[in-house]
């Protein structure tokens, strides 16, 4: 079989550095649709299925135009009273520690709060 050349399948492993999920950059995309859409806003808890889901749908969307190419993303919105009184949220994930990160980060008004968290997994 001279001459014959045979190109193989190549898999990535791991994601370049340009597209690789950065927690930062995402937390300040995450900062600034918050800020942008719940300024201003009072808690509603009739129009807080859609606020929060309007918003993870933002979010979502301007993460994938931010080119993390082979990632999934998750992200979850929560929406709640500001009574002040303290809340706590945590997250459990099994994943690559070395491609696979979160970003999270919190609104808060005299009316609600917001925690908004997106998850990046690397598809290999």
């Amino acid at each position: 079989m001279e001459g014959s050349h045979t190109a193989g399948n190549t898999y990535l492993i791991r994601p370049n550095y340009q597209h690789k999920f950065k927690p930062a950059v995402v937390k300040e995309c995450i900062r600034d649709i918050l800020r942008e859409q719940l300024s201003g806003v009072d808690y509603d808890p009739e129009e807080v299925p859609l606020l929060s889901r309007n918003l993870a749908d933002c979010i979502k969307d301007k993460l994938k135009k931010m080119g993390f190419d082979r990632y999934k993303l998750v992200v979850q919105v929560v929406i709640g009273e500001q009574r002040g009184e303290g809340v706590k949220m945590a997250a459990r994930c099994f994943w690559d520690a070395d491609t696979d990160n979160y970003a999270q980060d919190i609104f808060m008004n005299d009316s609600l709060f917001c925690v908004a968290a997106a998850f990046g997994s690397y598809y290999y």
